[in-house]
């Protein structure tokens, strides 16, 4: 039998019309903006209107912690919202835009996967909508203004050894990541270090990604730190007039983009921010209009479970007011045996007592789920080598922590491989089981809000701070953002921040560096 690449199967999609994908949830055809004929973008008309509607049941798709072998987020996201409307239910995915960089590197495109997908996979995966472009545009004028406000007099008195807003490109270029600006002589300005990031790592992306319209966003980049005075005093970008020029960028790119999975679904594809060093969630707008218009929407949050789902609880349910009625924690038993200590290259041999050890690692996030407030249920992401007796003990894992493992074959059957798992999440969905809540409350002490995700979700024994950071996190109470949330950036291989340490380790110490 030949096996058929994604690309392959993308491009033998069957797809329809965007305005007969929107009408499925009762999008009209004049709420939308075509791009082309099966990508659009949700008009703000339409998303302003919504606000009386009630909301649908959300549920968060996350995993365990990524190995080499992989666990398929996305991929089990689309399949689940493909199984939910097999079974009579309206409902949707919110997924994040792929970035390019990854796409040309090893990592490959953020479009689910076999039977599993969203469409159309190439542009998704390529310049989509422009929406990154313009997020690098206006990403990079505030660079711009930076120099040449310095050039032209610096009357606001910026140091430029304290500029702490970089340059950014859509690309994994790292010849770029420290360079020297400037040079070439007095009319290019005054020479000093910079760098480049990719994108996804911009704070603007991050930024539009948390804003509820144009107003809110606008005044978010106004109040982006772009360095500091010689006595330390910060400078922002509304300070250099850039917040409004940004916001003109980024006005088209703040709407919800609208695609179809390979079983013609509606789902939402909007911003992109990293989940190992943001907070990897998709638009707070795309979700909260995703809401209103279908009664289930499922997203996904980056990495594990211990950064994406934790991010997505503390940071973008707290700030938005997202209340998530269940979680589904995506496990694979070639990933578990990962965790139990086998070989990448021995995967494909029957081990189930490295299956056992490895579902520590599962029952730490569940866990970890469960100290939010919602339910976890486990999604095994079936591969052709897998063997019952190893799904049997992934299951046997699970109902020993009060919850239940379902078998999924969406890569190879899209959403027929996935009813059973869909059911449970309705059931548990309407149950009323959820009682959401943060990890920590606003007004605990940044240094206590670290130290809290790090004992309760890492399982460290307590975190290292020198005396730079902690007078790092005095000062940015002393410029008040004590009650903000903490995203905290560390390796997605491991509950420790050594990437090395599979499983479920306990007693570490992590470091804050920063």
């Amino acid at each position: 039998m030949t096996v058929k690449s994604d690309i392959e199967i993308a491009r033998e999609a069957k797809m329809r019309p965007i305005t007969e994908v929107a009408a499925k949830l009762g999008i009209p055809a004049d709420a939308i903006i075509p791009y082309g004929t099966t990508k659009a973008k949700l008009s703000f008309d339409f998303i302003n209107a919504l606000n009386t509607r009630p909301d649908g049941k959300l549920i968060l798709v996350t995993a365990i912690s990524p190995t080499p072998a992989g666990e398929g987020k996305t991929t089990t996201t689309v399949g689940l919202t493909d199984g939910l409307n097999r079974i009579g239910k309206k409902a949707m995915c919110c997924l994040r835009e792929p970035s390019l960089g990854p796409c040309f590197g090893v990592k490959g495109g953020a479009a689910g996967g076999g039977y599993a997908q969203v469409v159309p996979m190439e542009d998704i995966n390529l310049h989509f909508t422009g929406d990154f472009h313009a997020i690098t545009s206006a990403h990079n004028l505030l660079s711009a203004l930076i120099d040449n406000h310095i050039y032209w007099g610096n009357s606001l008195g910026i140091d430029s050894r304290r500029v702490e807003w970089k340059r950014v490109l859509d690309m994994n270029d790292r010849a770029l990541r420290s360079i020297t600006n400037s040079l070439g002589g007095v009319s290019n300005g005054y020479p000093r270090e910079d760098g480049f990031d990719i994108t996804v790592a911009s704070e603007v992306m991050a930024i539009l990604c948390l804003a509820s319209d144009l107003k809110d966003l606008e005044n978010r980049l106004g109040n982006i730190i772009i360095g500091y005075t010689r006595e330390k005093k910060p400078v922002r970008a509304r300070d250099l007039k850039a917040d409004g020029a940004m916001t003109v960028l980024l006005k088209d790119a703040l709407m919800p983009n609208m695609v179809q999975t390979l079983e013609n679904n509606p789902a939402f594809i909007h911003g992109g921010p990293f989940a190992n060093i943001a907070h990897g969630c998709n638009s707070v707008l795309a979700t909260k209009s995703a809401l209103k218009v279908s009664d289930y929407v499922v997203t996904e949050a980056g990495f594990g479970a211990d950064l994406g789902a934790e991010k997505f609880f503390d940071i973008k349910c707290r700030k938005a007011g997202l209340k998530p009625a269940a979680t589904v924690i995506v496990a694979t038993v070639r990933a578990l045996k990962m965790h139990g200590g086998v070989a990448k290259d021995n995967l494909k041999n029957e081990d189930v007592a490295a299956v056992a050890k490895g579902c520590d690692n599962l029952k730490r996030h569940i866990e970890n789920v469960n100290k939010f407030g919602v339910p976890a249920i486990v999604a095994i992401n079936r591969f052709i080598t897998d063997t019952d007796a190893e799904i049997q003990e992934v299951m046997r894992a699970a109902e020993s922590m009060g919850t239940r493992a379902f078998m999924c074959t969406h890569w190879a059957d899209g959403g027929a491989g996935t009813e059973a798992l869909a059911q449970h999440v309705v059931e548990i969905a309407n149950s009323g089981k959820a009682d959401f809540k943060p990890l920590y409350p606003d007004d605990l002490p940044l240094r206590d809000k670290v130290r809290k995700i790090a004992t309760e979700i890492y399982r460290a024994s307590d975190i290292a701070c020198d005396s730079s950071v902690e007078t790092k996190f005095k000062d940015l109470e002393a410029m008040g953002f004590g009650h903000l949330p903490v995203c905290m950036a560390k390796t997605q291989y491991s509950f420790s921040t050594d990437p090395t340490k599979r499983g479920a380790p306990t007693g570490h110490v992590v470091p804050v560096r920063e």
